[in-house]
């Protein structure tokens, strides 16, 4: 496994908004990317879900932490998809802040 990849996304929606679009991203990640990413795994406790996801047949574990202010996601990619990191990240962060704009 590589070191794992850690994104800072800031809101103004407080916990309990935040943790809402993210669970309903969730959900609509699997609609709509299901012929390319899996959801294995989605467990909340508290402000904390633990995720694991498979892409490409590679599997990818890691967390997401909801703060007042910002959403900390923590993932621990394999060699294969570490590779595309760099590229990945960014359109996280898009796909982040796009899901946690306020409206």
């Amino acid at each position: 496994m590589s070191k794992p990849v850690v994104v800072l996304i800031p809101h103004r929606l407080g916990k309990e908004e935040a943790r809402k679009r993210l669970r309903f991203g969730f959900t609509r990640a699997r609609a709509n990317f299901g012929y390319f990413l899996t959801v294995d795994e989605e467990a909340w406790s508290g402000d904390r879900l633990q995720f694991r996801v498979r892409a490409l047949g590679q599997i990818a574990g890691g967390t997401i932490d909801v703060a007042e202010d910002h959403v900390t996601l923590e993932v621990t990619l394999p060699w294969l998809l570490a590779a595309f990191a760099e590229k990945i990240v960014p359109a996280i962060r898009k796909e982040g802040t796009l899901l946690l704009e306020k409206k």
